[in-house]
């Protein structure tokens, strides 16, 4: 029998039964596409490391641009995970809407038009946070971080775990841009609701404020900076949630006639 290569949304009818074997068959399919997108990325992140490299280590001070490595393998493996991080950011789109083609069926009546415009925004919102991180909160964070103690500290940075502390930090700034999506998903299932959401806001800011405060970097800075727009983030979630949301669970028997 031929191996179905389809990858993209598959439709079903609301009367189709899969086999087990039919539902691990195409999660086997979506997990090799998605493991091939994660090494073709791999690999072109690998390929053009030195420019990622130099990417990454320009929002540093100009005195503190020169990184120091403590053994002969550092470099290397310091370039392998720095290539696997920019993979994953490069590969996330592809392996978002490979999780979805899979759940698809069960919401049979959704075009593909509209699969790919909720994959696009959820992998838009992502690297737009990234974004903001790189541009906005990693250079105050980086100035304040390497600055602090005047001459009191001899500051030298490691490759290995400068890199890591940059990677941490776009890639937590990209995830906190999720927020709208968590909401509106919340929403959907009904364990929330908009209404709900407007009268926590309070707890939401407690929220935020601590999730930025765990956050790499932890300075008082770069900590309102990665607050400030999620604020606005919870009041589109709101709306969203407010549009896209079914009835609470607590409300559906009230609404229920039967």
């Amino acid at each position: 029998m031929p191996v179905n290569l389809h990858v993209g949304p598959r439709r079903a009818r609301s009367d189709d039964r899969l086999h087990v074997t039919e539902h691990l068959d195409e999660l086997r399919r979506r997990l090799i596409v998605s493991a091939l997108a994660l090494v073709v990325a791999f690999a072109g992140m690998y390929a053009m490391h030195e420019s990622l490299i130099s990417f990454l280590t320009a929002p540093l001070p100009g005195e503190d641009s020169a990184l120091i490595t403590l053994s002969p393998t550092e470099p290397f493996f310091t370039t392998l995970k720095v290539s696997f991080w920019a993979a994953v950011i490069v590969a996330l789109p592809i392996w978002l809407y490979q999780a979805y083609a899979f759940v698809i069926p069960a919401v049979a009546d959704q075009s593909r038009r509209v699969t790919l415009a909720i994959v696009s925004g959820v992998a838009g919102l992502f690297l737009g946070g990234v974004a903001f991180g790189y541009t906005v909160v990693l250079p105050v964070a980086l100035n304040f971080l390497t600055n602090f103690g005047g001459d009191t500290f001899n500051t030298q940075l490691r490759a290995g775990e400068y890199f890591a502390f940059v990677t941490s930090m776009l890639l937590a700034s990209g995830l906190l841009f999720e927020v709208p999506v968590a909401m509106t998903a919340l929403a959907r299932m009904g364990v929330a609701s908009a209404e709900l959401y407007r009268k926590q806001w309070r707890v939401a800011l407690v929220g935020i404020a601590a999730v930025a405060a765990i956050l790499p970097g932890g300075d008082p800075i770069s900590m309102v900076l990665l607050m400030l727009p999620q604020f606005v983030l919870y009041g589109v979630g709101i709306a969203l949630a407010a549009k896209f949301g079914q009835p609470p669970l607590w409300r559906r028997e009230e609404l229920d006639p039967t």
